[in-house]
């Protein structure tokens, strides 16, 4: 049962509901046991009377030469027949069943309601229609042979009805009033209780667009305190999303702003009207290397927003990591080979065991793509030593693991630079290899999603250069 129904749930109302459809409900329960009790003790002082009544008439039986006789006086006949609403019937029977006097149509007791002599029992009848309340007694007669009369009376229960009428309209009358004035109550209070949510409300509305401070936790009730504490660690959430977007788009306007202007530059350079063709072919050249440079840019950011956005998007299903392995490997290797770099791919093979894992089959072409990118940059082939980049998938069915190597003989990363590497626009020093320093935070992203984890290492501890090996260990069990 709805009190208070609106399209939209309203904690004032539920409450309101909960509070009220009770009340409302006991009401009329109520109202039936305060009925059934009234009619119990309105019957009490008339069962009384009964009683009384019938212990009278018996002191009226007579016995003279064995013979028994009733007389009931004329002041008592008179005084049990004053009666306004009610009838009072009453039967005096004799040993033999013969009346003695009163009326003859009131029936006896059954044999197995009979009560002992001298105790006066009530029980309810019906007679031409009419429900009637009948207190009997046996009286022993000082006669031979212990003979017993049978004393009755009788009345209809019109007063015992009116009396529990009037209990109950004093017991519930007041109700109808109490009710109103406590639902009345019941909404002030209320109303009282729900203004600190209101000034709440009023804190959050003044709030300026950039103001993303906590909230005071201490202003509000003690049952408000979690939700308030919810929305502070939301706030502190989105102060860090926007302070990193921030710096993401000022790194990542910093980073565009270097090829525009080489584009900008070379572009006025070609037009200079002295500009011999040699040097227009220069600065064409230029202007080839920074627009690509700001498409690779462009494309690493947007295959960066594309994975820290495609967690709740894209759908997963069973990937096999060493065919989509392989697959890149085999689309880099003529740059490899341009470059002048042995690439190669070893271990697991496509369909083997634990080489399996739930995931997006784009996503992790993304990320193997920019680790083997990654090596291909900063590897370098010597004279007299050509640069080597081994790829490897490795399962362990016993552990329920999958792990992805990438390995080069390059420059690798200073222990100091590791964790830097894995941000966002971070290059490390002393490099000159093209980048947008975008690449690998793309692949701890996407390896985030897939719940795993990257690790960097020298690929030859103790040799100059050491190398680098890039580790990426699914947990299968998990995935």
């Amino acid at each position: 049962m709805k009190v208070f129904q609106s399209e939209q749930r309203s904690l004032f109302g539920e409450i309101l509901d909960w509070m009220l459809t009770p009340i409302l409900l006991l009401w009329p329960i109520s109202l039936v046991l305060t009925w059934l009790v009234a009619q119990g003790i309105a019957g009490k002082p008339f069962d009384r009377a009964l009683e009384y009544n019938a212990n009278v008439l018996a002191q009226y039986i007579k016995t003279q030469h064995d013979q028994v006789s009733f007389t009931l006086p004329q002041p008592a006949r008179e005084l049990l027949r004053a009666e306004d609403s009610d009838m009072v019937y009453y039967q005096v029977l004799g040993p033999q069943g013969q009346v003695l006097g009163g009326d003859v149509h009131l029936p006896s007791p059954a044999q197995d309601e009979r009560n002992p002599v001298g105790e006066v029992r009530l029980r309810d009848i019906t007679l031409g229609g009419t429900d009637l309340k009948v207190a009997s007694m046996w009286v022993r007669l000082d006669l031979p042979g212990n003979q017993l009369a049978l004393v009755q009376v009788a009345e209809t229960m019109d007063k015992r009805a009116v009396l529990a009428t009037e209990i109950v309209k004093g017991v519930m009358l007041p109700q109808f009033v109490v009710l109103p004035v406590a639902v009345l109550l019941v909404w002030l209070a209320l109303a009282q209780a729900i203004k600190p949510l209101n000034r709440l409300e009023e804190t959050i509305r003044a709030r300026k667009p950039d103001d993303l401070s906590p909230l005071d936790a201490q202003a509000v009730p003690l049952e408000v305190v979690p939700l308030v504490a919810s929305v502070n660690d939301l706030l502190l959430r989105l102060k860090d999303s926007i302070a990193t977007q921030k710096r993401f788009l000022a790194d990542a306007a910093h980073q565009l702003k270097t090829p525009l202007a080489g584009l900008r530059m070379q572009a006025d350079l070609a037009q200079r009207h002295d500009a011999s063709a040699q040097e227009l072919k220069l600065s064409l050249r230029q202007i080839g290397r920074s627009s690509i440079r700001a498409t690779h840019t462009v494309n690493q950011l947007l295959a960066l927003a594309r994975a820290e956005s495609s967690a709740a998007v894209l759908a997963h299903q069973p990937c096999d990591i060493a065919r989509l392995t392989m697959d890149v490997v085999r689309d880099c290797a003529p740059r490899a080979v341009e470059k002048q770099i042995d690439i190669g791919y070893e271990g697991a093979q496509p369909g083997s065991a634990g080489v399996k894992i739930n995931g997006n089959a784009t996503l992790l072409q993304e990320m193997v793509r920019n680790l083997v990118d990654n090596a291909i940059n900063y590897s370098q082939s010597r004279a007299d030593v050509a640069a080597v980049i081994t790829v490897r998938v490795l399962a362990d069915t016993l552990a329920k693991t999958l792990t992805l190597q990438v390995e080069d003989s390059g420059p690798g990363v200073a222990l100091t630079e590791r964790e830097l590497v894995f941000q966002p626009f971070y290059r490390a020093l002393g490099n000159e290899a093209d980048g947008s320093g975008l690449g690998l935070p793309i692949v701890v992203e996407i390896a985030r999603q897939h719940r795993a984890s990257v690790n960097l290492s020298d690929s030859h501890p103790g040799h100059t250069p050491p190398g680098a090996c890039f580790t990426v260990r699914f947990d299968v069990a998990s995935v």
